[in-house]
């Protein structure tokens, strides 16, 4: 493999870890209703856990409001439980065919923990960057038949490559923390 190909792979990987960042802190609630706030809900269906989305229509048709619409009516009972055993804190109401989840305001104190929730997975994606680039190094070093000035500016690149995704990352934990504290 060449240089470019270490710092390709490099890219690559953490390009992965922005992404799994912003898709984590696409399930953490805000203020706002969003679809994507119940992924993380498995229900019991057919004998084995389910994902929400797989087993009933989520939509959020007002601001403070979501829905969930099972597609087999003798499932209500099934998402209903999935979703109050989800630490979500959300407290859906059935009316026979749809379950309604209203949002409730955020507390303050509710915000900081979920600003430290977005810290938390921000973290983690910093680790698998910077992990990325540790291995990108290892490779680069151990390529043999390169000049070491050649892998040098090798090296530099991978870093500047971390530097960028860290930024990213940091771009998007002031976006969702502002999001977040948005009353």
């Amino acid at each position: 493999m060449t240089l470019a190909d270490h710092n390709k792979q490099a890219r690559q990987a953490m390009d992965k870890a922005v992404e799994a960042v912003r898709r984590e802190f696409s399930t953490v609630r805000t203020g706002r209703a969003t679809t994507s706030l119940l992924d993380q809900v498995k229900v019991d269906a057919y004998g084995s856990e389910m994902p929400l989305n797989q087993v009933a229509n989520v939509a959020a048709p007002e601001p403070k409001l979501l829905t969930v619409q099972p597609w087999d009516k003798t499932l209500l009972k099934a998402v209903e439980k999935a979703i109050l055993a989800s630490d979500l804190g959300l407290t859906p109401s059935n009316d026979g065919n749809l379950i309604r989840i209203p949002l409730p305001a955020l507390t303050e104190e509710r915000r900081r923990e979920l600003v430290k929730v977005v810290h938390k997975f921000a973290e983690e994606g910093r680790v698998a960057i910077r992990h990325a680039r540790t291995e990108a190094i290892g490779r680069i070093k151990k390529t043999e038949h390169v000049s070491e000035d050649e892998k040098k500016h090798a090296e530099k690149d991978a870093q500047k490559l971390h530097d960028d995704h860290l930024k990213q990352v940091e771009e998007a934990v002031k976006s969702k923390e502002a999001e977040i504290m948005e009353v």
